[in-house]
C-alpha cells in the first residue's frame, strides 16, 4: 500500500503514501517531534490507511517547529531515507514519532545510525543528511508552502476544501475523506 511520492510540483518530490495516482490528496503538515503529530500518525496507521490507502494519496510535508530541538534534522534525515527507499522513508516517520520521548538532540545521530543499520541503509549517509543543504531546501520549501496556507499549529491536514488542525479526530477525518471521495 505504500508507494513512491510523485512529483507534485516542478522540482519537488513529496513523501507520499497510499495511492499516488489518486486525484484525492490529503496534505499533512507535521513535525516529527510533535506529540499531536505522533497521535495522527497512529490514527493513520491503525484506522485511516487501511480504509482509504488504496483510494487516497497522503502527502507529508515537513513543518519543524523552532521550539523542537531535533525536528528539522530529523525531517532532513527522513527525506534522505525516503529517497533511498520509499517504504523505509515511511517506516522512518512511523518509528521516530513512536520514539519521540527517547530521542534527544544529543542522541539523534546515534538513533539515525541505528535506524540505517536496521534498514540496510548507509549510516554515514543518514547522519550526513542532517547537514545537507539540498535536503534543508526541501524542508524550507515545505515550511514556505505551509506558511502560505497559514499553518501555525500542527498537525495541519488539508482534505479538499476542509482543514483539520491540532487534535485530529477520526470521525472528522473520515467525514472529510468521504466528502472528498464523492
Amino acid at each position: 500500500m505504500l508507494a513512491a511520492g510523485p512529483l507534485l510540483a516542478a522540482g519537488r518530490s513529496d513523501v507520499t503514501e497510499g495511492n499516488p495516482q489518486s486525484p484525492v490528496r490529503v496534505i499533512i503538515y507535521g513535525d516529527l517531534q510533535c506529540s499531536d503529530c505522533a497521535k495522527l500518525r497512529t490514527l493513520l496507521d491503525e484506522k485511516i490507511l487501511p480504509r482509504y490507502g488504496s483510494r487516497v494519496a497522503f502527502v507529508h510535508r515537513d513543518f519543524p517547529l523552532g521550539k523542537h530541538e531535533w525536528a528539522r534534522q530529523a525531517a532532513m534525515a527522513g527525506r534522505w531515507v525516503y529517497e533511498q527507499d520509499h517504504d523505509a522513508g515511511i517506516a522512518f516517520r512511523r518509528e521516530i514519532m513512536a520514539e519521540q520521548n527517547s530521542v534527544t538532540a544529543q542522541n539523534l545521530k546515534a538513533w539515525l545510525s541505528e535506524f540505517a543499520a536496521r534498514n540496510r541503509l548507509d549510516p554515514r549517509g543518514i547522519v550526513g543528511a542532517v547537514s545537507d543543504p539540498r535536503l534543508a531546501a526541501l524542508v524550507d520549501q515545505d515550511l514556505a508552502t505551509g506558511a502560505a496556507r497559514s499553518v501555525t499549529r500542527l498537525p495541519a491536514v488539508f482534505v479538499g476544501g476542509q482543514t483539520l488542525v491540532e487534535t485530529i479526530l477520526e470521525d472528522d477525518l473520515v467525514r472529510a475523506l468521504d466528502d472528498a471521495l464523492k
